[in-house]
C-alpha cells in the first residue's frame, strides 16, 4: 500500500472514527492459497491410490472418496482466497498429475470406446455394429452392459481417433487408455487456453473463469480421470468461439472460417458443439448489420459450413455416414438425473412400466420442444444486443443439459464452462459452484456396478466423510487473514 506524502493530504480534518473506517482493511479468513494447493494435490494422490488398491484393500474405496472430497474441499476454499490465473494454472497442473497414471475414474466409458475402436479397425462401422456383434471377446468383456450391444452415437472425427488408436495400440487396453488420456488432454489444453480468452470477451476476471470453469473438479474427474471424449469436444468447440468472435469487430474472414471450422470438428465428436455455430452466426448478423434477412442469410452460412465439415469428416475417416443414424443411442438409456425423465419415473411407480416409459417419451418431446424455444429466445435477443455472445453460449447449452433427455455429471462442462467466462460475482456464481461441487460428488469415484454393494458403498461414504471433515478442522487450524479489495 502506497501511502501519500503528508504535502497531498486534505487541510480538511475528518473524524478519527471515520478515518479508521476508510483505512482498515476489510478481511476474511481462509486457508493460504499454498496450504490449499497442496492438499488438493494429496487429495489427488488419494484419490489414484484409492482406485489402484480398490481389490486389494477394504478401506480403498472409502480413500477415494476422501481424496475426491478433499479435492472439492480446496476448490471451493480457493474460490475464496482469489490467486491469480497463473497460480491456478500451475495448480490444475499439479492436481492433473496423480489423475494421468490413475485407472478410469467414475465411469467405464473408456472401454467402449476402446471396443468402437476395434469394431472400426476392423472395417467396419461403429456406429452400425455394437461391439458385441463386431469387437473381439475381450474387448466386448470390458465395456458396461447396457453399452455391449449398442453402436457408437459419436461423430466421424472421433470415430476416426478411436481406429487410429486401436491400429497403433493393436487393441492392447493399457495402451489405449493411455492414448485415449493423453487425447482428452489435448481438449483440455484447448480448454485451458479458449475460457480466459472468452472472458476477457464477456468482461469476466480470467482468475474466476479458470477457478469455476478449468480447475473444477467435474474436469479433473471426468476430462482427465474418467477420460471423457467431451474434453475433445468442448476444447474444439470453445477454441473455435474464441477465434471466430475475435476475428469479427475487423471482419477478418479467414481467421472467422477456422473458427468455425474448429466447431465444426467439435461437433463432429459430440453433436452439442454445433450451439456454438448458432452464436458465432447470430454474431456475425449482428456484426454486418443486424435484422432478420442477416440473421436467416448468417444462420445458413453456418448450415453449410457445418455440412461440409462433417461431409469432408466423414469421407476423410472413412466411417461413411452411419453415425447421422446413431444420433438418438444415448436417449436409449433411462438417466434418473434427466428432469425430463421424472414424470416419467413417477408415473411407472403408480401405474406401471408402460405407462412410466410413455410418459417418459413424451416429456423428453416436451423437453426437446423447450429447448428450441428457449433457443430462439435467447438468440433473438443476443441479435438485438441483449444478450452477450459468450452468455448466449452458456444459456443454450444450460438448456440442452436441463431438459435433454439424458444427463451425466460430465455434461454440466457443456454449461459450466462457458458460464464460468461471463458470471459476474453474485448467487448466480455461487449456485453454478454449489452444483458442480455436488455433482462432483454424486457418483462413487471408482468406475463400476455398485448396485449389489450397497453397504460397503455408505460405509465408505461415511468414512470418507469422516476423513473430509477432520481435513477440514485442520484447514481451520491453519488459516491465514487475507485482505479483500
Amino acid at each position: 500500500m502506497t501511502i501519500c506524502p503528508e504535502s497531498t493530504v486534505s487541510s480538511v480534518q475528518m473524524p478519527s472514527t471515520l478515518t479508521h473506517r476508510r483505512t482498515a482493511p476489510v478481511t476474511t479468513t481462509t486457508p493460504a492459497p499454498e496450504l490449499l494447493r497442496w492438499t488438493g494435490f494429496g487429495g489427488a494422490v488419494l484419490l489414484t491410490a484409492g482406485a489402484w488398491a480398490t481389490r486389494a484393500v477394504p478401506m480403498a474405496l472409502a480413500l477415494a472418496i476422501a481424496g475426491a472430497g478433499l479435492v472439492v474441499l480446496t476448490w471451493a476454499l480457493l474460490g475464496r482466497a482469489r490467486p491469480d490465473a497463473r497460480w491456478l494454472r500451475r495448480t490444475l497442473a499439479w492436481w492433473c498429475a496423480p489423475l494421468l497414471v490413475a485407472p478410469p475414474l467414475f465411469s467405464a466409458d473408456v472401454y467402449s470406446y476402446l471396443a468402437q475402436g476395434d469394431v472400426a479397425a476392423r472395417g467396419l462401422d461403429p456406429n452400425v455394429v455394437s461391439p458385441a456383434a463386431g469387437a473381439s471377446a475381450e474387448a466386448v468383456a470390458r465395456v458396461g452392459v447396457y453399452w455391449r450391444e449398442t453402436p457408437s452415437p459419436y461423430g466421424p472425427l472421433f470415430t476416426a481417433v478411436e481406429r487410429t488408436i486401436a491400429q497403433v495400440t493393436g487393441g492392447d487396453p493399457v495402451a489405449g487408455i493411455v492414448l485415449h488420456r493423453l487425447a482428452a488432454v489435448l481438449g483440455l489444453l484447448l480448454v485451458v487456453w479458449a475460457v480466459p480468452r472468452l472472458a476477457a470477451i464477456a468482461g469476466t476476471p480470467a482468475r474466476t473463469a479458470l477457478w469455476l470453469g478449468v480447475l473444477n473438479p467435474l474436469v479433473l474427474w471426468h476430462l482427465v480421470g474418467g477420460v471423457h471424449n467431451d474434453a475433445l469436444m468442448l476444447g474444439l468447440m470453445l477454441s473455435g468461439t474464441v477465434i471466430a468472435l475475435h476475428a469479427l469487430p475487423e471482419l477478418r474472414w479467414w481467421p472467422f472460417t477456422a473458427g468455425v471450422v474448429l466447431i465444426g470438428l467439435g461437433a463432429q465428436v459430440k453433436l452439442p458443439a454445433l450451439v456454438a455455430l448458432a452464436v458465432v452466426g447470430t454474431a456475425l448478423a449482428r456484426r454486418l448489420g443486424g435484422g432478420w434477412v442477416r440473421f436467416v442469410a448468417a444462420g445458413a452460412g453456418m448450415v453449410v459450413a457445418a455440412a461440409g465439415v462433417s461431409v469432408a469428416t466423414s469421407l476423410a475417416g472413412g466411417s461413411g455416414f452411419g453415425w447421422v443414424q446413431a444420433l438418438g443411442t444415448p436417449s436409449k438409456i433411462n438417466s434418473w438425473m434427466a428432469p425430463t425423465n421424472w414424470p416419467g419415473y413417477l408415473a411407472g411407480a403408480v401405474f406401471g412400466p408402460a405407462s412410466g416409459q410413455a410418459m417418459i417419451s413424451s416429456a423428453r418431446v416436451a423437453g426437446f420442444v423447450l429447448i428450441l424455444c428457449g433457443a430462439a429466445v435467447v438468440l433473438s435477443r443476443q441479435l438485438r444486443g441483449g444478450i452477450p455472445e459468450v452468455t448466449a453460449l452458456g444459456m443454450m447449452m444450460s438448456l440442452i443439459v436441463v431438459l435433454g433427455p439424458v444427463i451425466q455429471p460430465w455434461y454440466l462442462l457443456w454449461a459450466v464452462l462457458p458460464l464460468a467466462a461471463c458470471l459476474p460475482a453474485g448467487p448466480w456464481r455461487t449456485r453454478v459452484a454449489v452444483l458442480a461441487g455436488v455433482f462432483a460428488l454424486l457418483v462413487p469415484p471408482l468406475a463400476g456396478n455398485f448396485a449389489g454393494r450397497v453397504p460397503e458403498l455408505i460405509t465408505a461414504y461415511v468414512l470418507g466423510v469422516a476423513l473430509v471433515g477432520g481435513a477440514y478442522l485442520v484447514l481451520r487450524q491453519a488459516r491465514v487473514s487475507v485482505a479483500q479489495s
